[in-house]
């Protein structure tokens, strides 16, 4: 039987991030065998992985990535907020942005399926990994990638990140005034969760739903009984500003100026730089958003314990 030293167990710790324990095991059970080793920590860790699979992951991070022209922003999450800060984790989003950069993958498949950032593992066989030596089910939800002339936001510790694409001339891309107009047309995206970027952009089928709800509600007023539909109907696209205004970006009101609006603040922007400036995309990622979260009922939990 080999002598597994305390050097040998820790090599393996930082070649795997397994526990000493594990790694000292697995050394044991190959005879000190440091290939044979891995794999078993590998296997262990697709075992865990499948047994935490079905426990909700809301919690983790969104982080954004930019590289040269080229931005990706991701979401990956994790059971709770104290592995979301563990510098292990932030550092395998990272990763994960890396490669998204370096393979520019178009679904979460095809990005699972390539090789993880300076590895020869896949981003699923490195996912699996992190599962097994974090201890927590962790998920890769979504990503995206845009190209060109763009402007980022993460707020607090990757709660929330936007990315916002600007058609712009590239010269005046780089004058202080442009980028300082940029980060607070981000920090806009950031603070309210607009869906849309403009009119433009809503779907026919979401306006004609919405302009029903509205019709609805002022035929259901007394007041507009006797009033014709065509009037009712007129009525209801009056009305649509508001819709406008809650759900388009351009068409909020601008975050640091009271009765201005993000398109009115955009124009007054390119005037001055005396050139166009256009908003032409933009992402928002919010961290567990749409994610059911289980909610623990303590009566329940207590009484589990005791045996009832």
């Amino acid at each position: 039987m080999a002598n597994i030293s305390a050097k040998m167990v820790g090599d393996l710790k930082k070649k795997t991030g397994a526990g000493l324990m594990d790694c000292k095991r697995a050394l044991v059970e190959t005879n000190g065998d440091v290939d044979a080793a891995i794999k078993i920590l590998r296997e262990k860790g697709l075992a865990a992985a499948a047994k935490k699979a079905d426990r909700i992951a809301a919690d983790g991070l969104v982080s954004v990535l930019k590289d040269g022209n080229t931005v990706a922003m991701v979401e990956v999450n994790s059971e709770t907020d104290f592995v979301a800060k563990n510098a292990t984790f932030v550092e395998f989003v990272q990763g994960i942005l890396r490669t998204v950069i370096a393979f520019k993958p178009a679904t979460i498949e095809e990005l699972k399926a390539c090789k993880f950032d300076g590895t020869e593992y896949t981003v699923e066989e490195t996912i699996k990994d992190k599962i097994y030596t974090i201890g927590e089910n962790i998920t890769l939800r979504r990503f995206t990638v845009i190209e060109g002339i763009t402007s980022t936001y993460i707020h607090g510790n990757g709660s929330i990140g936007v990315i916002v694409k600007f058609d712009v001339d590239a010269a005046v891309a780089e004058t202080a005034e442009f980028v300082e107009f940029a980060k607070n047309i981000a920090l806009q995206a950031g603070a309210y969760a607009t869906p849309y970027l403009d009119r433009d952009h809503v779907p026919a089928s979401v306006i004609n739903e919405e302009k029903e709800v509205i019709m609805g509600q002022i035929k259901n007023d007394p007041k507009n009984a006797s009033k014709p539909a065509a009037i009712i109907e007129k009525m209801a696209i009056g009305k649509l500003g508001k819709f406008y205004e809650e759900n388009c970006l351009v068409d909020k009101e601008y975050i640091k100026e009271d009765n201005m609006k993000v398109s009115q603040y955009i124009a007054s922007t390119a005037k001055a730089l005396g050139t166009s400036i256009k908003v032409v995309e933009f992402a928002r990622f919010e961290k567990g958003e749409g994610i059911e979260k289980r909610e623990d009922n303590l009566g329940d939990e207590v009484a589990k314990m005791l045996g009832k």
